[in-house]
């Protein structure tokens, strides 16, 4: 079992951060190990690939190009004891065994080494949450004409739930809703559910106002940095990390882009003058960002949102561009994003 795990995770030191983030995708995982030949060279961490896009280093750069100089690995003769404390303190999902001449001789990953009970633990943030919860879910129609899009199941909970229970993992209790399209419902189904984990609040517009027109209705109840969330999104990833590039780049808003990819089934070509051919790329798959549907927002930026008018946050992002304000980019893997609004990522999910 132990040797399929390592060959899951094996990259070669050659292979490109497109490869090596679709390999983590696959396998659900977020650390790679990186070999040259049969050699092992280093791990490779999507925090890696992500601080590489930062720093806009093109997706197409071999791993060796990011690998960090040091990294933590544990040597032949350490105790077990010694090893998984360092793991627990250093939140590490897998520690590689070196010998002397820092050939792999073992890797010991967390759920084999510690009780099935005992997760890796996550940085407590305690921030607020917003969660859009007012549309009409037209793209689910035609269920959502009976059930608020907030409320659909999934798995066990619903949408809205999945959503706050991945902010609750990492210390956010502090719930907004803003509601409209079937607000009873959706206030009547939390209040029975009862759950301590949440504090509810929520706020109602009364005619749709776009994707942050509703803001403005809890200027004055919020008073420090907070996330957003559209309620058909679901983030699998590090909000620590999120939050900790949008505070060290002074951020007023951080938008959660997702990477996602575009094969193109066709050999493409370029031409220069009198169309003369310049490259033929057989078959190449274009990356984008895309809003994903998650940010982090200062609190001064609700009194930046007009009352009662129809503003949807890309108007509050042009805003700020337009006044010099900074806003960043955080990316995530197109494995770690799902848009539960479709009817096919939705069917796909709950049929796994």
């Amino acid at each position: 079992m132990l040797e399929g795990k390592v060959e899951k995770r094996k990259i070669d030191i050659n292979e490109d951060l497109l490869s090596a983030l679709k390999q983590m995708d696959k396998i659900d995982k977020k650390l790679l190990l990186v070999f040259d030949a049969e050699k092992f060279v280093n791990v490779l961490s999507v925090g890696d690939i992500q601080r590489a896009i930062l720093e806009n280093i093109p997706l197409g750069s071999p791993v060796k190009n990011i690998l960090r100089e040091k990294t933590r690995v544990a040597k032949q003769g350490e105790s077990q004891s010694s090893i998984k404390e360092i793991m627990r303190e250093n939140r590490i999902e897998c520690m590689p065994v070196v010998d002397q001449n820092n050939n792999l001789v073992e890797i010991l990953f967390w759920e084999d080494v510690f009780d099935k009970n005992e997760k890796i633990s996550k940085s407590k943030l305690n921030l607020p949450v917003v969660i859009m919860a007012g549309g009409k879910g037209t793209r689910l129609k035609p269920l959502t004409n009976v059930i608020p899009k907030p409320l659909i199941p999934l798995g066990d909970n619903t949408i809205a739930e999945e959503i706050m229970n991945r902010f609750v993992d990492v210390g956010c209790s502090d719930f907004y809703l803003s509601v409209n399209y079937k607000a009873e419902t959706i206030k009547h189904y939390f209040e029975q559910l009862n759950n301590n984990a949440y504090q509810m609040s929520y706020f109602q517009e009364e005619k749709p106002l776009g994707t942050a027109g509703s803001l403005f209705l809890i200027k004055d109840k919020i008073d420090t940095t907070f996330f957003v969330s559209n309620c058909d999104i679901i983030i699998d990833e590090d909000y620590s990390e999120i939050l900790k590039y949008h505070q060290e780049n002074k951020n007023e808003l951080t938008i959660v882009s997702a990477l996602k990819h575009y094969p193109i089934p066709y050999g493409t070509i370029k031409t220069g003058d009198k169309g003369g051919l310049t490259e033929l790329i057989e078959k190449p798959e274009l990356t984008f960002q895309i809003n994903s549907g998650m940010y982090i927002l200062e609190p001064h930026l609700l009194k930046e949102i007009p009352e009662n008018d129809f503003f949807h946050i890309t108007h509050l992002i042009e805003k700020l561009q337009k006044r010099k304000g900074k806003v960043g980019v955080f990316p995530v893997s197109e494995g770690s994003w799902t848009d539960i609004g479709e009817w096919d990522v939705y069917l796909d999910k709950i049929n796994k």
